[in-house]
């Protein structure tokens, strides 16, 4: 058996899947998953090889790929290998009876402000009728940390996802936008490696995640993902349901395919040239993101 050490954000209810149905065996792998507080902390862990395998935005794979002015302060050999998920609820939420109106001068938290999640925040709120200099950012890391903040009173909104949106509404929070309504189409979660010395095993669990994603959708499993939802990310047996038919929402669910669409991608770099930009010099109107886009670029690796 080959032992994966994968970093997450949130804990995975299809790695944890995946693993109770037998297909990580299957495959010869045994995982072991851990927390990661911040996408910088992800990528530097993954660079110096505490982690073989993450599971992340894109985002942050294309900005450590192309955006020299990412927050490590280097390019990396970071690669997609499969799409898992479309955001999982991804949205940004408010304290019970916040309103649009409310975020103007107000506290709102993020992973770090360069986050995939974070630039899904401004174009939210922007949508919303409220521009990114007019409320305070602070970083408060991982979407659970976030969760805490909100429910805490630390900030007055924050983007929720994977459970965490869900603990949030139970408590009275505010939907205020999300990402399936107003982003689409896009992708929430992906299985990334740093160079190749691990990509054999990152296409082995993303067979194993895949297939797993493929027979919930189907509807299969409901017990099982309802059981490791409450187990894992502390839902009660009603969010536990609702966690999993939110697996099955093709719009901000699962990716029984795999594939990363065009489509998303030029979400995400459209949101990073909007809010991130990366002039290139002496190419006037061009973007370090620009190259992503093209086919040859590397980025995808499945």
């Amino acid at each position: 058996m080959d032992l994966l050490v994968v970093g997450s954000f949130t804990p995975s209810v299809l790695l944890d899947v995946a693993g109770r149905t037998g297909r990580l065996r299957d495959r010869g792998l045994e995982v072991r998953e851990v927390a990661v507080t911040s996408s910088p902390g992800q990528f530097r862990s993954l660079l110096d090889g505490e982690l073989d395998v993450g599971l992340t935005s894109p985002d942050n794979v294309l900005a450590y790929r192309f955006n020299p002015r990412n927050p490590l302060g280097e390019l990396a050999d970071v690669r997609i290998v499969a799409a898992i998920d479309r955001g999982m609820g991804l949205g940004l939420y408010g304290r019970p009876g916040t309103t649009a109106a409310d975020l103007v001068g107000a506290q709102v938290g993020v992973d770090v402000g360069t986050s995939g999640f974070a630039l899904a925040l401004y174009s939210l709120a922007e949508g919303l009728g409220v521009t990114r200099d007019r409320y305070d950012l602070v970083a408060l890391g991982s979407t659970p940390r976030r969760l805490e903040a909100l429910l805490a009173g630390d900030c007055l909104a924050t983007m929720l996802n994977a459970g965490n949106e869900l603990i949030a509404e139970e408590h009275g929070c505010v939907r205020l936008a999300t990402a399936a309504e107003h982003l689409s189409p896009y992708l929430g979660t992906v299985v990334a490696v740093a160079g190749e010395h691990h990509l054999g095993g990152a296409r082995r669990l993303s067979s194993a995640l895949l297939e797993t994603a493929t027979e919930i959708a189907g509807g299969g499993l409901t017990d099982e993902a309802a059981e490791s939802a409450a187990r894992r990310l502390g839902l009660g047996d009603d969010l536990a349901l609702r966690y999993v038919e939110r697996l099955r929402d093709p719009r901000d669910g699962l990716v029984p395919d795999g594939v990363v669409d065009t489509g998303s991608l030029e979400t995400l770099v459209r949101l990073r040239r909007t809010y991130l930009p990366a002039p290139v010099p002496g190419e006037p109107g061009a973007d370090a993101l620009d190259a992503a886009l093209a086919e040859d670029s590397g980025l995808v690796q499945a």
